[in-house]
Formats: structure tokens, sequence, C-alpha cells
């Protein structure tokens, strides 16, 4: 069953610039991994410097081996060093428990 990953972020936006490589970098790889469906960038309103990442996968599975990849980490640590603050992830699944 497919799943949302999302991801939110806080950059800071004397920095932006450079993170946004990174992130597209991110993205470039992800598009090659198994079980990768979409994703998509939004920035709040309230806050500029606050952005979520909707990611789609076929299983969780198909995430945990592209969040645990070792190329997805180098990037990542990358970018974190520039973030305000950590990155949180979360899953979510279609429809309800029974």
């Amino acid at each position: 069953m497919a799943v949302k990953i999302l991801i939110k972020r806080r950059l800071p936006l004397d920095k932006a610039k450079y993170i946004v490589t990174i992130f597209r970098q991110l993205r470039m790889l992800a598009l090659e991994q198994e079980g990768y469906i979409s994703s998509e960038t939004l920035r709040s309103i309230e806050n500029p410097q606050e952005f979520l990442v909707i990611s789609t996968w076929r299983s969780l599975e198909d995430w945990q081996k592209w969040f645990n990849s070792s190329q997805r980490k180098e990037l990542h640590s990358k970018a974190d060093m520039l973030l305000d603050g950590r990155t949180t992830y979360e899953a979510y699944q279609y429809g309800f428990m029974s």
C-alpha cells in the first residue's frame, strides 16, 4: 500500500540557494529509487522559512530503503549543517485501520 512521507524543514533564507541545490540532488536521486512515486514541496504562507515535502512511495519498506541509503544520508548531512533545526519525518498511509 502506498505511503506518504511528510518531511518538514526550516530553511534560513540567507542559505536557501545552497540548500536548494542539495535538495534538488536528493530529489533527482529519489526519482531513481525503487518504489518512488512522486513528491511536492510546499512553503508555509505564515512562515516562509518553513517547508513541507510530501513524498509518495509504493511502500514503507521502499521509503526506508531510500532513507537508510548512504547516498541520501551523505547529501542530507550537508543540508543539515545549513538548516535551522532538525528535519522531521512522519509516515502516513491511506485509509482507516479496522
